[in-house]
């Protein structure tokens, strides 16, 4: 069964004092405007409009929450990166981003979403600084890898590892194409042991950082 599948929609929050309380087990899906973060998460719930998909960058402009049951819940952050997004706005979203990242308890890790043919821009550095000193897990999902040759998504996938290896106790990395599919069940794997940290253990994966 797809991992989101049964995800239903919970809430959405524009201000911080809008979450809802900070209990059970949250997943949050981040990622520049338009890197394809809703149709990873749409691919993973086997959904076709679970996360509004838009060819116009910076759709997402609220804390969107998805109930998997059981206290656990799947948490579409705004995209980040847009240029035509006013200032106002741009700075409002780096001061909730940054609290939530760092701060929020039940948050229990981090799915960053990269287009492969652009990792590690300064804002996904941004969201890592903002993420990884808590010590939570962080999942790259290397996105529109079917956009590059198998030697180039190859190439790309060693060089992100390399540049992430002083993180390689909570970051891991993998190749992902919403539209051919690909990577579904190793994220499913890594991710639903998140969700489900005492029925597995951490799998083996190759692309461990």
């Amino acid at each position: 069964m797809s991992l989101f599948r049964n995800a239903v929609y919970h809430a959405s929050a524009h201000y911080l004092r809008d979450l809802p309380p900070a209990i059970g087990i949250e997943i949050a899906f981040a990622g520049r405007s338009n890197a394809g973060k809703s149709s990873a998460i749409n691919t993973l719930a086997d959904h076709n409009r679970l996360a509004y998909v838009s060819k116009q960058p910076g759709r997402t402009q609220l804390i969107n929450f998805f109930s998997l049951g059981d206290e656990k819940y799947l948490v579409d952050l705004p995209g980040y990166g847009y240029a035509k997004v006013p200032e106002a706005l741009r700075n409002h979203w780096q001061q909730v981003l940054s609290a939530y990242l760092s701060e929020r308890f039940s948050l229990h890790g981090l799915v960053l979403v990269m287009d492969a043919r652009h990792p590690l821009q300064p804002l996904d550095w941004q969201m890592l600084n903002w993420f990884l000193p808590t010590g939570k897990p962080v999942h790259i999902l290397l996105t529109k890898s079917d956009k590059l040759s198998k030697s180039e998504s190859i190439k790309t996938l060693r060089a992100v590892q390399a540049e992430l290896a002083k993180f390689a106790n909570t970051c891991t990395v993998q190749l992902f194409s919403s539209l051919k599919k690909q990577g579904v069940d190793e994220a499913d794997k890594i991710i639903g042991h998140w969700l489900n940290p005492m029925e597995d253990d951490i799998p083996d994966a190759v692309t461990q950082v």
